[in-house]
């Protein structure tokens, strides 16, 4: 997670007091530089997978589990004891954004599927990714955003925890009108594609730490090329459907990732967070981690390939849609007046320098 914020300062300056040359410097910012770029690389992948789907194709079948696997083991690269520890102290934000995840996106994904009458795979697809949990993205779209950054990490590793039993319980429920869910089964490949990876991840930050920092530099850069190829591939292998009849579907997933940022704000809003932690609670909701979604999908739902389509569609516009918003908010910074920092626990008055004696917060 938070190898995806290089770019920003904090990591380059974890890496330069770590013992890595000039040449290795520039090579990280490199890769940050193209990392940032992730929406971009996409919604060209995307694109030209339309038109030449041969080109990304090869990427199925038991390669898109075991890429998701790696993106898996990156974050959990990243994971320190102190993460864990971080929930204590803001409890009450991690549980707003923990429920805004597992009930607004799964409720209004069904909702949008019955509403627009989307067709069965695209209806399984788009509640599947509905019930995933929060997209690695989200953390740089925080950042970018200025809105809190701990708190982001901190709900996107709880999500994804959460996902072994969530994610397979409300599929169940809310696709179960469509389709007969092997709730089991999805629960199954759950725990093998996200925690055994994210486990070993985290063992191997605290057991081969040097290891760990030579490799974690090209982590992110890694990660946007396997999510690149795994929504390429699937919008290729439905490239004619797609063309055909995009329309409702584009809609759906648009409406799905627009509802989950609007809606997480206001419901952040109603259990009285922040402005700043309430932009983090509609970040968190509104990206999901589409890459499980679509793996699911392959796996579960092998018999209606387009099952898959939308989760592979999700991962274009919510990124799309989230940098939008980061760029939206970085431009009308919070000032949170006397606020509490949820992190320190201490009394703030001055944020992104702006002080909060003289103007009001903003959302």
């Amino acid at each position: 997670m938070r190898w995806l914020l290089s770019a920003g300062g904090r990591r380059d300056a974890a890496v330069v007091g770590s013992g890595f040359e000039p040449g290795d410097r520039r090579m990280h910012r490199w890769a940050s530089i193209l990392t940032n770029f992730f929406p971009v690389w996409v919604l060209l992948a995307g694109g030209v997978a339309l038109v030449r789907p041969d080109w990304f194709t090869w990427f199925s079948g038991p390669w898109i589990p075991w890429g998701l696997g790696v993106i898996m083991l990156g974050m959990g690269l990243t994971l320190r004891v102190e993460d864990f520890r971080a929930v204590a102290r803001m409890p009450w934000a991690v549980a707003v954004g923990l429920v805004g995840q597992y009930l607004i996106m799964p409720l209004l994904g069904w909702t949008l599927a019955r509403a627009l009458r989307l067709e069965t795979p695209w209806a399984v697809g788009l509640i599947l990714v509905s019930c995933c949990p929060g997209g690695t993205a989200s953390n740089v779209v925080t950042f970018l955003a200025g809105a809190n950054l701990p708190l982001s990490v901190v709900m996107t590793m709880g999500s994804t925890f959460a996902a072994v039993v969530l994610t397979p319980a409300l599929t169940a429920w809310l696709a179960g009108h469509y389709v007969p869910v092997d709730a089991w089964g999805l629960s199954r490949s759950t725990l093998v594609i996200v925690m055994m990876p994210l486990l070993a991840g985290l063992a191997l930050r605290h057991g081969a730490p040097r290891l760990v920092r030579a490799v974690l530099p090209a982590a992110p850069l890694v990660s946007v090329v396997v999510i690149t190829l795994i929504c390429a591939s699937i919008i290729g292998n439905s490239a004619e459907a797609l063309l055909r009849s995009a329309g409702p579907l584009l809609a759906a997933v648009t409406l799905l990732h627009a509802g989950g940022f609007a809606l997480g704000y206001g419901f952040a809003r109603l259990c009285r967070l922040g402005h700043r932690e309430a932009r983090t609670v509609s970040i968190e909701v509104g990206m999901q981690n589409s890459g499980l979604g679509a793996a699911l999908a392959r796996e579960h739902f092998a018999a209606m390939p387009a099952a898959a389509l939308p989760c592979a569609l999700s991962a274009t516009v919510h990124s799309v849609l989230g940098s939008i918003l980061a760029g939206y908010w970085r431009w009308r910074p919070v000032c949170v007046g006397l606020a509490q920092d949820l992190t320190t626990g201490n009394r703030i008055g001055e944020v992104s320098g702006v002080r909060a004696s003289k103007r009001p917060g903003r959302g």
